[in-house]
């Protein structure tokens, strides 16, 4: 599901911001974008996002913006900067050569930059950045939480769609064997007259033919299956699996309705039907 959380904190030396997008995925896909001096955190910043997001098309940003004095992270050794350098127009003069780049050379020399020491995050710094890591995906995952809650409502919805569907089916299904079997009778009567057939027979081939257009099974189970839905939605935990699978099977069921019902106000409920759950099938891809 899309999300987006943004957080923001501070300390003496830094402004922090970490922004968290999220994109619909069926799996974790997780992209960083950390400073330099966060480098060293990509681990425990991956292990954060991956424990709080299930799943997702995730990406992170963290800036920090210095808001003081830096102390710097680099000194340089003077005097041999300057021996360096010395030496270097000395040679330069040698060979009636110009001056240009001498400056660079000399501060490139070996031992001439001298680096204070590894930089690491300090402690209280991490800690706030932690918090606004936190913070941020707290938000992002509050804004795919009402995003689940509104797709929650819509499959229920389109779940009592095709419910109120069913009943009229299931209504007018008692009907619809009385009519088919005086559709039947009816047209052999006109085409054969009062004799030629076989009345005993006919009865039997009727049955025959009405037995196979019984739906009685199928309403029970696409009855089962869409309580089961429901009841799966109500649960606390992703199910997104399940409801997928379930979906098939309520197609399964409403397809054979379909084909079994031959009759024309049925066959529309029919369609109803299945528009709905292609409504439920796209829902579902957002879905864990």
């Amino acid at each position: 599901m899309t999300g987006f959380g943004l957080a923001t904190s501070s300390n003496p030396e830094f402004n922090i911001s970490v922004e968290v997008r999220s994109l619909n995925s069926k799996f974790m896909d997780l992209s960083l974008k950390l400073p330099k001096l966060l480098s060293d955190k990509e681990v425990d910043v991956r292990n954060f996002i991956t424990d709080k997001l299930e799943r997702g098309k995730v990406s992170l940003a963290i800036e920090l913006t210095p808001t003081g004095k830096q102390e710097l992270k680099v000194k340089y050794n003077e005097a041999l900067f300057t021996a360096y350098y010395t030496e270097l127009k000395r040679l330069a003069d040698k060979t009636m050569a110009t001056y240009d780049g001498l400056f660079q050379l000399a501060l490139n020399s070996p031992d001439v930059a001298q680096n204070t020491g590894r930089e690491e995050v300090p402690a209280l710094l991490w800690e706030k950045v932690l918090g606004a890591l936190g913070e941020a995906v707290a938000k992002c995952d509050q804004f795919r939480s009402a995003e689940g809650s509104a797709t929650e409502k819509k499959l229920a919805e389109y779940i009592r769609r095709i419910e109120k569907s069913l009943k009229f089916i299931e209504g007018a299904d008692g009907g619809r064997v009385e009519k088919i079997r005086g559709r039947i009778k009816g047209s052999i009567t006109e085409f054969f007259g009062n004799e030629g057939f076989d009345a005993n027979r006919l009865e039997q081939e009727i049955i025959f033919y009405i037995e196979k257009l019984d739906i009685s099974e199928e309403i029970v189970r696409l009855s089962t299956h869409l309580e089961y839905f429901t009841k799966l939605l109500a649960e606390p935990q992703s199910n997104g699996k399940k409801l997928g699978y379930l979906s098939q099977e309520i197609g399964r069921e409403i397809n054979t309705i379909g084909s079994k019902a031959n009759d024309a106000p049925m066959q529309k409920e029919v369609v109803q039907m299945k528009d709905e759950l292609e409504k439920i099938k796209e829902q579902l891809n957002n879905v864990l």
